[in-house]
């Protein structure tokens, strides 16, 4: 599927804020700058700069020109895993790749009962020890190589930001957490643990900033021996 020139300018745009380029409150690029610097249409860059006033990253001051907002919507409040052994310990294996619509996760997904989703189960080791366990239930027009082996998909935030520029990291989500007890058997068995040993079960909903379309719907298990968490806030 081809990305909108827009959406392009717009997500390029919105690294350069959030990775500190700009400080806040500095005098953004004017529409004839980005016009030139993208060379496209002005009527394209006004449709990517009116999405990133629409999701707070910038502000308008008539006759002043455009500035980076100093209250841009953020997280005020991060709730986070902490990882608690060394990433390049982690090793991720996709135990299933299939073609779905079951009318329970098109609902999550937002989808009619005559659509399909693709559904991939990845299990996750930290050394050789199974620690995670994910379902991730994927609307079928963002898996652009149903074909592709497995492996293809062991990373899907790589995949949906080379396939459709979509950086997931930066689309907002829904996260619940609670303790799963007892674990259903054929999770246990996957993390090699006793069904009456808990899980923590993360039930995650990531949309689209700008269409509100839903990307995914992931069920994620996790050994309660690497579940820690981090909570921060800040002030504004």
């Amino acid at each position: 599927m081809r990305v909108p020139k827009y959406q392009l300018i717009q997500n390029d745009l919105k690294q350069q804020i959030v990775s500190g380029k700009f400080e806040n409150g500095d005098k953004f690029y004017t529409e004839a700058e980005l016009s030139k610097l993208y060379n496209v249409s002005s009527i394209t860059v006004i449709r990517a700069m009116n999405e990133l006033v629409k999701d707070g990253y910038l502000i308008r001051q008539q006759g002043k020109g455009t500035f980076v907002s100093r209250s841009r919507k953020g997280k005020l409040v991060e709730f986070s895993d902490i990882e608690i052994f060394p990433l390049k310990e982690d090793t991720v294996h996709v135990l299933e790749f299939s073609k779905g619509n079951d009318l329970f996760y098109l609902e999550k997904l937002g989808l009619n009962k005559d659509d399909f989703y693709f559904k991939i189960v990845r299990l996750r080791h930290a050394k050789e020890n199974p620690y995670i366990v994910q379902e991730s239930y994927i609307p079928e027009r963002f898996i652009m190589n149903p074909k592709a082996k497995p492996s293809h998909y062991k990373s899907l935030y790589q995949r949906f930001k080379l396939d459709f520029n979509i950086h997931m990291s930066e689309e907002p989500y829904t996260e619940s957490n609670e303790v799963c007890l007892p674990t259903p058997v054929d999770i246990a068995d996957l993390l090699n643990i006793d069904k009456n040993q808990p899980t923590i079960l993360q039930i995650r909903t990531t949309r689209q900033n700008g269409t509100d379309e839903i990307l995914e719907y992931v069920e994620t298990h996790k050994h309660w021996k690497y579940f820690k968490i981090e909570l921060s806030a800040n002030n504004r």
